[in-house]
């Protein structure tokens, strides 16, 4: 990452836009090109096979499953920096933990993966 890039202070942004289900917020970091993957985009999004690209499919996928999520929160629990990637860890309103990974150019995410947690492992 950037030397001048605070990570804390994006993964608190990042949280805090989820919360308060600001989903422009949420593209202000992305960039017009973005891929984003999740295993629950194929759910919400039917034939996208979990991966959405471009802001306009990437505000239809959240902004409909935002509506299936109402109570939707994160509580950012760690984030881990690397040369060109962030991963931002949490828990869900559910109190599950997951990850986010968003790699960035040019100060914006041009990638991101929804992760989820793998079952049959400590801590799942």
């Amino acid at each position: 990452m950037a030397p001048d890039f605070d990570a804390a202070a994006f993964a608190h942004a990042w949280a805090a836009a989820w919360n308060d289900h600001d989903v422009e917020a949420v593209l202000a970091h992305f960039a017009e090109d973005a891929v984003f993957t999740s295993p629950l985009a194929e759910h919400i999004v039917p034939g996208c096979g979990g991966v959405v690209a471009g802001k306009a499919a990437l505000r239809h996928y959240w902004t409909s499953a935002l509506a299936r999520s109402p109570a939707l929160r994160f509580e950012v629990t760690s984030a881990f920096a690397g040369v060109d990637c962030l991963l931002i860890g949490f828990r869900n309103e559910r109190g599950i933990a997951r990850f986010e990974v968003l790699r960035f150019r040019d100060g914006l995410v041009v990638e991101g993966h929804g992760t989820f947690p793998v079952e049959g492992l400590a801590g799942t």
